[in-house]
């Protein structure tokens, strides 16, 4: 019996080996197979998956309160949009796209904060390859020619420094101002009337400017970018039909006769988007694949490489994907220098591992703890 078993398990991991990668089909089971066929130490990977669910976000389930409190130092900050309470702890661990270790309810729609803004460059990206941006470096004030780019600061903008938020954009949009997003001063007067950076030679996460991506984005397509998305993207690798991508109250604006909502790049003022794990997983894939799903390119890899590149502004940012470069200050020791990752307000990750021919989708895991749960991870591999 041992060795059918042994024969068996040989076969089918000559069988799953043999293929490059398993793309699940929409409404199917996706497929699992034990770690042990690609050689991965499994007592390893479950000791991963119990260390990610033994250390759970600590901030409230109730994510409107978190909220509030994660950016109270922030002066007029309120919720803007949709929010929901939060699950517990879930993720998932694909191997060549089979599942060889998972935890949590899959299944669950939650809020996923900044991990929006790489769906939303993604967006960016199908515009670039439809040739409806054809320069980056074009400036949005030939694009976008309501007041949002205008002044001599804001006219110098171009989709690039939106792309890795290196724009310092200054003005307000549904509002918000952009000065008091993650305010580095006190002094409301010192940062609302501060030395504005050339576009491109310095880097500040902000979710206004962010969201004045989403705002040209909804210019160029003239459509509600979710739709953009959904036809494009998420239907075409057999997403569900449960996520949601939100903007704000305010932010519907009026697009050829349409009033049509501006969605945001996150939660940071509700909003973003509402996802389950398993299609975070199906998006990681189609990176990990090269924007490739079962034969068929979605997503350039002209694209793709821009979009993990680092920017001269900030070598551990890409165009709104983390990158572990060395020379960066998010660089993790001792892992594969081409990991990028999606990363989201509460513990929210999408980790490409090229290498390995891993994805990983890890929701509510305590930031700080993220790197220890990587350590893990590749002590199984």
């Amino acid at each position: 019996m041992k060795n059918l078993t042994f024969l068996f398990l040989l076969l089918t991991s000559t069988c799953i080996n043999a293929q490059n990668f398993y793309f699940p089909e929409k409404n199917v089971q996706w497929k699992e197979v034990s770690p042990e066929l690609y050689k991965i130490d499994n007592l390893k990977i479950r000791n991963a998956i119990d260390f990610a669910t033994s250390n759970e976000y600590s901030g409230d389930p109730d994510l409107r309160i978190a909220i509030l409190k994660g950016f109270s130092r922030e002066p007029f900050h309120k919720i803007l949009g949709p929010t929901k309470k939060r699950g517990g702890p879930a993720g998932v661990i694909l191997k060549n796209g089979y599942i060889i270790g998972k935890w949590g309810d899959l299944k669950r729609v939650d809020m996923t904060f900044s991990v929006t803004k790489s769906y939303l460059s993604t967006v960016a990206g199908i515009a670039y390859d439809k040739g409806l941006i054809p320069n980056l470096d074009e400036k949005l004030s030939e694009r976008v020619w309501d007041k949002t780019f205008k002044g001599n600061h804001n006219n110098k903008i171009t989709w690039t420094h939106l792309l890795n938020q290196s724009s310092d954009w200054s003005g307000e949009l549904w509002e918000t101002f952009d000065w008091g997003d993650r305010p580095i001063s006190k002094s409301i007067d010192s940062m609302r009337y501060r030395k504005l950076h050339k576009p491109g030679s310095h880097y500040k996460y902000n979710d206004v400017r962010v969201n004045v991506l989403a705002y040209s984005l909804l210019n160029v397509f003239r459509e509600p970018l979710p739709k953009i998305l959904r036809n494009n993207i998420m239907d075409q690798i057999g997403a569900s039909s449960s996520w949601r991508w939100y903007g704000y109250d305010n932010s519907w604006v009026n697009i050829d006769g349409q009033w049509l909502q501006s969605v945001s790049g996150g939660g940071h003022s509700g909003g973003g988007m509402f996802i389950n794990t398993l299609d975070h997983a199906r998006f990681g894939l189609l990176f990990l694949s090269n924007g490739n799903w079962n034969g068929k390119q979605l997503i350039s890899e002209e694209w793709i490489k821009k979009a993990t590149s680092p920017s001269e502004a900030n070598p551990s940012y890409g165009y709104m994907w983390w990158l572990n470069n060395p020379k960066g200050k998010r660089f993790w020791k001792k892992i594969p220098s081409n990991i990028y990752y999606a990363s989201g307000f509460g513990g929210n990750y999408i980790i490409i591992i090229p290498d390995e021919k891993i994805v990983v989708v890890a929701r509510w895991l305590e930031p700080k703890k993220l790197y220890e749960f990587m350590e893990h991870l590749f002590k199984a591999l």
